[in-house]
This record gives C-alpha cells, sequence and structure tokens, in this order.
C-alpha cells in the first residue's frame, strides 16, 4: 500500500463503518455488506464531505475568500460546500440548474440555511451550469475576489483524493476481519466518487471488481469520464490504471436523471423494512437496485461477499 500522504481537513468522521447486512442477506441468500458512507456526518453527510475534505483545504491553502460551486438544485455536493465554506468563513457562490422548486426544501433549503448565495439557471444540461459557474467565477475574479471553482460533484483529482481514502479502509477492513470482497457497487455519476475508488485499488492491490452504477450518463461517456479522472489521479499517487477496472453499467437509469424507478423503489423499501438504512431516489436507491438485480440473476455467487457503498443522498426523500 502506497504510503505517499495529502494534506486535508477534518470534517468527514471517518473510516466510516462497514457491518453486514443480516436481514437482507438472509432474504436474498447472498452475503451482503454495507459501508456507510451516509455517517460521514457534517451536514448530513456523503460521499461528498470525503471530497471536500481534501477540496476546501487546497481552497484555504490558496487563499480563497470564495467557492463556487455547481449542481442540480438538489446537489447533495452543493449542500455540503455550503456548510463547509459557512463551517471556514468562506463566502459560498452556487449556481444550480433545472426546474427551480417553488419551496425550497431538502438540500437546498439547507444550502439557504447555510448561507449560500444561488444563481438559477432554466436548463437540465450540465454544460449550460458550468458555463454559467465559469462565467460568475470570472465576474467575481473581476471584482477582486479569490475564487475557487468546483466543477460538479467536485470530480477533481484532488476530490477523488477522498475515494482513495475509501479503498484504503476497505482493504484494511478486509485484513482486520478476514472478509475478502469480492465486488463493490456504488453510484456513479460525475466520476469522482468511482475515479478516486479505481486509483485506490491501482494503489492497494484490491483484487475485486468495482461496478459504478450509472445514474446520469450512459456507460460509455461516465467509464470516459473515470478514465481520465482516474488517470490524473493515478499521476498524482504514482501508479497505473488499467482499463478493465472501469465498471459502468448504465441499465438501472431509468427515463432520466432524477426521475423515480419502481426498481430503486424497491430497494428503498428492502434496506428500510430490513435494515433501517435510508436510501434515496437518485442516487443510492438506483444502486442498491443494481446490485439487487445482479444477485437475483445469479451473477454474483451466493457464497461472495458483496459490499455495497452507501454514498448518502437520502435526504432527497424530504424534497
Amino acid at each position: 500500500m502506497g504510503n505517499k500522504t495529502f494534506k486535508k481537513l477534518n470534517y468527514s468522521i471517518l473510516p466510516t463503518p462497514i457491518h453486514k447486512l443480516e436481514n437482507l442477506s438472509k432474504y436474498l441468500n447472498a452475503n451482503i455488506y454495507c459501508k456507510r458512507d451516509d455517517l460521514t456526518g457534517f451536514a448530513f453527510g456523503g460521499n461528498k464531505t470525503r471530497k471536500l475534505d481534501y477540496l476546501i483545504y487546497e481552497a484555504v491553502e490558496k487563499e480563497a475568500d470564495t467557492i463556487v460551486a455547481v449542481g442540480a438544485y438538489q446537489s447533495n455536493f452543493c449542500r455540503i460546500a455550503s456548510a463547509y465554506g459557512a463551517a471556514c468563513g468562506l463566502d459560498v457562490r452556487l449556481v444550480l440548474g433545472g426546474k427551480k422548486p417553488e419551496k425550497a426544501t431538502a438540500n437546498l433549503m439547507l444550502d439557504y440555511l447555510f448561507g449560500a448565495d444561488v444563481s438559477d439557471v432554466d436548463s437540465f444540461e450540465w454544460n449550460d451550469w458550468e458555463e454559467r459557474a465559469k462565467q460568475l467565477t470570472e465576474e467575481l475574479k473581476a471584482k477582486g475576489k479569490k475564487v475557487y471553482y468546483m466543477p460538479i460533484g467536485g470530480s477533481t483529482k484532488t476530490g477523488a483524493l477522498g475515494y482513495v481514502d475509501c479503498m484504503k479502509e476497505i482493504k484494511e477492513y478486509s485484513e482486520t476481519n478476514g472478509t475478502e470482497f469480492k465486488q463493490i457497487f456504488h453510484a456513479t455519476g460525475s466520476a469522482g466518487t468511482q475515479s478516486g475508488l479505481v486509483s485506490g485499488k491501482a494503489l492497494t492491490g484490491w483484487q475485486g471488481l468495482i461496478n459504478g452504477i450509472a445514474i446520469t450518463k450512459n456507460s460509455e461517456q461516465i467509464k470516459k469520464e473515470v478514465k481520465q479522472l482516474a488517470e490524473e489521479t493515478g499521476k498524482l499517487l504514482e501508479v497505473t490504471i488499467k482499463d478493465e477496472d472501469i465498471i459502468v453499467d448504465d441499465n438501472y437509469i431509468g427515463e432520466a436523471y432524477g426521475l423515480e424507478t419502481e426498481a430503486a423503489k424497491e430497494a428503498i423499501k428492502l434496506f428500510a423494512k430490513f435494515e433501517g438504512i435510508l436510501l434515496d431516489n437518485v442516487y443510492s436507491g438506483k444502486a442498491a437496485s443494481g446490485m439487487i438485480d445482479y444477485i437475483r440473476k445469479g451473477m454474483i455467487k451466493s457464497s461472495d461477499n458483496v459490499l455495497f457503498i452507501h454514498t448518502g443522498g437520502n435526504i432527497q426523500l424530504f424534497k
């Protein structure tokens, strides 16, 4: 395992626990474990907290006084960025896109509570959101602000380091507890989480499969983005990324990003009923529906240990 370290803040409660989902495992005749990254702490937690531990540290090191983050109106990343910026005394500017809700609920309500300034983009195209965010960044710089810009999901090589750490935690758990995981399942969207896991796999030598269940774009698009970001992260870590380690399945998105699916609804009910764990309809519910489908189709041996990474987002249930 590599010894190269990178500086970060420590707002996350890490390492997050891994435990077997005994009741769900019995119901599905499988060995399912869950890494509770919904419990990273700080502003309702989730995978974005890991990323922002590194991103906000970098912003502070560069003496930024303002951060610009971009996403949908119910963006988990923007919620955590708003909280992190507030805690670190930074001016938070959000660029949020999609259909503006009549009432601010869930993540958007918290954005306002944390004091973020929101710019609206009446478009569902991510490119439009990021274009406006970059324009805003330049406008703020022209006014003398020191701006740290973060793309959708905080998916940069710096942000991806948070999930290199996650893979290290998984490897350490396996070695300490004698539990070998054959497959990992997680939601993949803006490439940051999966890029970090893939880079962490190269660093630690973990031998299983990392299954990214797509929730935004088609598999080829996400694979391309994960490959590029994982290679950039790999250079930081001085490791080589293998193409075969990048696995993306886009069969569980449904009609579009953010829209509910019947399979995700079932997964949410099963996790709630059997384990008291809450998933969401946009990210973790769809990722769990993919894992459940793999199990039911016999694509995973009943004797194999499977790890589901709960990346958070369950506040979406209250939108």
